[in-house]
């Protein structure tokens, strides 16, 4: 039978539940054991593939194409294991599924509730999750004071109804919090909150107190006192330099062997030697580099999430300190501040805003040797900057920025076209691509076997609706542009692009550039920090040099 632990948040949102579930996985996984992860959104968007990323950061693709909370993200990485969209549901998801129930009959005319159908739905998507594992971690997203939160909380008190109470544990994550000007710590909203769930018929077993210096003992008195938690289940997680060094933090508090003793698992002795080499290196930097990352959605701190952890990861495996300077594609100062860089990345996004800046950096980058690693969007806008500045076509656009564009080079295949809803015109989730023989993408991807003269597959997360044009193909390459990553003959994907070629990888020859390579996929989704992502390896290992 598998043990549910629930992770619930208290006082404010943002306060690090994803990073606990993570860490939480990561230190359970390294006992030999089996979890599963699960994101639980109270919003009612269906996922988070429409959501703004000034206000929810990075939307998160799996494998299966689920578009996903960014909490997903952290999971992957601490757990290192790939995650499909049984790990994600929202309140969109859940009532979508009832009310579609309701109207071919399932309920056979009964009048359709919150209580029993809502949270009958809820814990049936929890328990489905629970097949063939130990334990499943699941985070009950934004506050206990939530409204949207409300049906989740009572479907997880019935739960504990239903399963041994010995197979439960609720983890509350809460913050201390400090009085200005004088600093003073407090815990009443601390108090207030866990009353408030108990209110709601859930008794916290630990409370994950996030703080910026340790809880003294009159404070560790006065939380057990009021919450009913006691004081060796009151785990302090004092501010950290690093997401990486929290799992160890974590465990240094004694987290995993306290879950442990709670459900009666004996002799689970820890393995985080490769985590502590993680650490080590980043604590032991042997050289410092800086990586412009040209963006749009600069102004929230997830927006490209994924995007930095990878480069972190990249920077980690090379033993250097990475300082990631934001540079933002609408300002006019562009050039300025690129010439005081060693490397430049251009993620993925949408609409035309910034767009030109984009391609400006990717011209500089290209004319200035800079190595240069582009996202998706990043891909198209250095196809348009090559097919502009390369190949002559002045004016070249991609139709998503310029429908009227003399020269088409990014656009809608024409099977694209007679799709209504935007969603079902995407590419999403992971598809197959040949690397070209003796490219600089195969010798990334697959460094010894680099010499072999066939196709190596490769496979990578996609999150787009543009294409290179087909019609174009021909001037690019002969232009100088090498199509190191190309869709398989028989590729097909949705309704469309039967037996197309479709462009996966551009790159300059590297007697013309030491590293100048783009992708229309999302390879920092399946970057992790013991192994660093190919591409952004190579990024910063050529500037290094």
């Amino acid at each position: 039978m598998s043990k549910f632990i629930f992770v619930t948040g208290g006082i404010v949102s943002g306060i690090g539940k994803g990073i606990t579930v993570a860490s939480l996985g990561l230190l359970l996984k390294s006992r030999g054991l089996k979890v599963i992860p699960v994101k639980i959104d109270p919003y009612l968007n269906q996922d988070a593939g429409t959501m703004n990323p000034f206000q929810h950061g990075e939307v998160f693709v799996t494998d299966d194409g689920a578009e996903t909370d960014l909490d997903l993200g952290h999971y992957e990485r601490f757990i290192d294991q790939n995650l499909t969209q049984a790990s994600n549901f929202t309140t969109g998801a859940v009532y979508q599924t009832v009310t579609a129930q309701e109207r071919v009959g399932e309920f056979l005319g009964n009048t359709i509730q919150i209580i029993p159908h809502v949270t009958d739905e809820i814990k049936k998507r929890i328990k489905n999750a629970s097949k063939g594992v130990d334990v499943v971690l699941v985070e009950i997203g934004g506050t206990v004071g939530d409204i949207e939160a409300l049906p989740f909380i009572e479907a997880i008190r019935q739960l504990k109804q239903e399963i041994n109470p010995s197979d439960f544990l609720c983890i509350h994550v809460v913050k201390i919090d400090y009085v200005y000007p004088s600093d003073e710590a407090k815990t009443k909203p601390i108090q207030q909150s866990v009353q408030m769930l108990r209110g709601l018929g859930l008794q916290p077993d630990f409370l994950i107190c996030r703080c910026k210096r340790p809880i003294t003992q009159e404070h560790r008195n006065k939380i057990s006192l009021f919450t009913s938690v006691r004081q060796e289940r009151i785990i302090q997680a004092i501010d950290a330099g690093s997401l990486y060094q929290i799992p160890i933090n974590l465990e240094k508090e004694k987290l995993g062997t306290q879950i442990c003793q709670f459900f009666g698992w004996k002799n689970k002795k820890v393995n985080l030697s490769q985590w502590q080499k993680i650490i080590g290196k980043i604590e032991n930097p042997k050289a410092t580099i800086r990586v412009a990352m040209v963006g749009k959605y600069l102004h929230h701190p997830d927006a490209y999430l994924s995007v930095v952890e990878a480069l972190k990861h990249a920077a980690i495996q090379n033993l250097a300190k990475i300082e990631i300077i934001p540079v933002d594609s609408e300002k006019n100062n562009l050039q300025a501040v690129l010439k005081k860089i060693d490397a430049i990345v251009v993620p993925g996004g949408f609409g035309i805003r910034g767009i030109e800046g984009k391609i400006t950096a990717i011209k500089y980058a290209r004319e200035n040797k800079i190595p240069f690693l582009g996202l998706c969007l990043g891909l198209q806008c250095a196809v348009i900057e090559f097919g502009r500045d390369v190949c002559r076509l002045k004016g070249a656009n991609s139709t998503e920025f310029n429908p009227k564009t003399k020269y088409p080079i990014i656009d809608y295949l024409p099977e694209q076209r007679h799709i209504a809803k935007k969603g079902g015109t995407m590419r999403l989730g992971q598809y197959p691509a040949k690397l070209k023989p003796g490219s600089l993408a195969a010798r990334l991807y697959f460094p010894s076997l680099s010499h072999v003269s066939r196709l190596q597959s490769i496979f990578e997360r996609h999150r787009h609706r543009y294409e290179v044009n087909p019609k174009y193909h021909q001037i690019l390459q002969k232009n100088g542009l090498i199509f190191s990553g190309i869709s398989p003959n028989n590729f097909v994907f949705s309704r469309f692009a039967r037996n197309k070629k479709l462009v996966e990888i551009i790159e300059l020859p590297q007697k013309i550039h030491p590293y100048f390579i783009a992708t229309q996929a999302h390879p920092e989704f399946k970057s992790r920090p013991n192994r660093a992502h190919p591409l952004f390896d190579g990024l910063i290992k050529t500037a290094l040099k």
